[in-house]
């Protein structure tokens, strides 16, 4: 497996383990629908939180979070509302982005940025 893909499993499997030891359900976990991806569905308060990671090794070129651009928030929202569709879920939604960020010495920080977005039409 190349390492970026490696570095985004990693990524995920850390912010999955974040979000559990915060008292959130995993619904589900890289959720696909067509082309369409959600890198974690959790659950907490009768809100579902359609969540994207972002991993990086450096933030040279910005943060792991600035990453998530309007297109990247369209796509997001168009597989939620498939998923909200599918399990008819009446509640609300969130988006929120988790950003893993390692150093040279493999440390890391995460950083759960709840409701970080809006997706507009």
């Amino acid at each position: 497996m190349a390492v970026h893909l490696d570095l985004g499993r990693r990524g995920e499997s850390l912010a999955k383990a974040h979000l559990e030891n915060a008292g959130y359900e995993i619904l589900d976990e890289n959720w696909t629908h067509g082309r369409l991806e959600v890198d974690l569905i959790a659950y907490k308060d009768r809100i579902i939180i359609f969540t994207e990671v972002k991993t990086r090794t450096g933030n040279y070129f910005g943060e792991p979070e600035d990453f998530v651009d309007l297109r990247k928030q369209r796509l997001l929202a168009e597989a939620a509302d498939e998923y909200i569709y599918l399990m008819n879920h009446q509640g609300e939604v969130r988006f929120d982005i988790i950003s893993v960020l390692f150093d040279k010495q493999t440390n890391y920080t995460i950083n759960h940025i709840e409701d970080a977005f809006w997706p507009s039409a």
